[in-house]
């Protein structure tokens, strides 16, 4: 079973992550973890994701009504709903924005693909959804053509957002993101982009394969996917309890590694007497200077 407070604590070390990554300014971004069948927790708006505590969290039903919580939740929490609706697969999704990915989605440039083994390996394609406002389901359905058989997308004019198993897996799919598109930056600079070789592309989804990691691309996987664009049907909810806990490293288990509580109480190391003496001596000179 999940431990709800544990998850709470996972949610705030994702903020304090994606802020200190500089992913998000001021109030920016959402992360969130499918709880239950139609419940959903997730974090509140109008506030720092890098200061929330455990208690600031809230939680709304798959239709974006708030059943839980003192704070108001996030308005971008439907794009995680309707991510939620379509893939079973998933109980976190992680909405930011960092620079050098929102640099390729303001300026509407499709990623390269077949550039990097660790993206082909573990995200795959980056489909670039078209501009909708955000907040609002049509935000939502943008990426629609794509939520099935994609873990990373790249939100035209906004963000991106991932997706994973718990907090921890999607906040590394977007470190993964951004550091992608930062390399594909200055790689423009000092020359051009070369592409992995049909053979090597060959050999690394075999790899993929043996991981048990899904690739839906056919044998031409370094062309520009051609998605038909549409309103997604509704599908039956096929939600079932996540399978086991939630770990990081360090993992999260019994007493929280981000106890900043316990880290500040924890007393300092002795010094010992040579160090002491050259302490001494700096601060005798910084005095002599006044």
């Amino acid at each position: 079973m999940i431990n709800e407070a544990e998850l709470r604590e996972a949610l705030c070390e994702v903020g304090r992550r994606v802020w200190q990554k500089n992913f998000i300014a001021s109030n920016d971004g959402n992360f969130s973890f499918r709880i239950a069948e139609n419940a959903v927790l997730c974090t509140p708006t109008m506030i720092s994701k890098g200061f929330m505590r455990p208690e600031d969290m809230v939680v709304v039903d798959l239709q974006g009504n708030q059943i839980g919580g003192a704070r108001k939740a996030t308005s971008e929490i439907k794009i995680h709903l309707f991510i939620y609706q379509r893939r079973a697969d998933v109980y976190s999704v992680v909405h930011v924005h960092p620079p050098h990915a929102t640099a390729f989605a303001v300026t509407r440039l499709e990623l390269p693909k077949c550039v990097l083994p660790e993206i082909e390996l573990f995200l795959g394609e980056i489909p670039l959804a078209p501009y909708a406002t955000t907040g609002t389901w049509e935000f939502a359905h943008s990426i629609a053509p794509w939520v099935e058989n994609h873990d990373a997308f790249l939100l035209t004019n906004h963000g991106a957002v991932t997706v994973g198993l718990d907090p921890f897996d999607a906040y590394y799919k977007m470190e993964t993101l951004d550091q992608y598109c930062r390399i594909l930056l200055l790689a423009a600079q000092a020359g051009d982009w070369n592409r992995i070789d049909h053979a090597g592309m060959k050999e690394l989804l075999r790899v993929k394969e043996k991981l048990g990691v899904p690739d839906p691309r056919g044998a031409d996987f370094c062309a520009t996917a051609t998605v038909k664009s549409g309103r997604p049907k509704p599908i039956p909810n096929r939600f079932v309890p996540h399978p086991g806990p939630i770990t990081d490293t360090p993992k999260l288990s019994g007493s929280s590694p981000f106890d900043t509580a316990k880290a500040h109480a924890s007393p300092l190391p002795a010094m010992n007497d040579d160090a002491r003496m050259i302490i001494d001596e700096v601060l005798r000179r910084l005095a002599q200077r006044r």
